[in-house]
């Protein structure tokens, strides 16, 4: 991440390796767009070591990807994501 990507998930309390392990963690795709500002975006619904639930989204620049936010995931998208996550056992 550059550091205005750092400084902008920090706005939401978010931390750089917080949002990679969301990523990186078995996450479920919850979202894509094909084209914001000229570029496909990914939102990823994953969570933390610590078993925080986040709202990833990303872009991938060359075979990196770019986190382009990350937040705490409402309520509802939470509950669903711990759902679907018990489903799959």
């Amino acid at each position: 991440m550059d550091a205005h990507n750092i400084d902008h998930i920090a706005r939401h309390d978010v931390k750089p390796e917080e949002a990679e392990q969301a990523i990186l963690n078995d996450p479920l795709e919850f979202g894509y767009d094909s084209d914001v500002n000229g570029e496909e975006r990914w939102t990823y619904l994953g969570e933390t070591d610590q078993a925080r639930i986040l709202m990833v989204v990303f872009t991938l620049r060359g075979e990196r990807i770019r986190v382009v936010t990350s937040f705490e995931a409402e309520r509802r998208d939470r509950l669903a994501y711990l759902k679907m996550k018990v489903g799959e056992k």
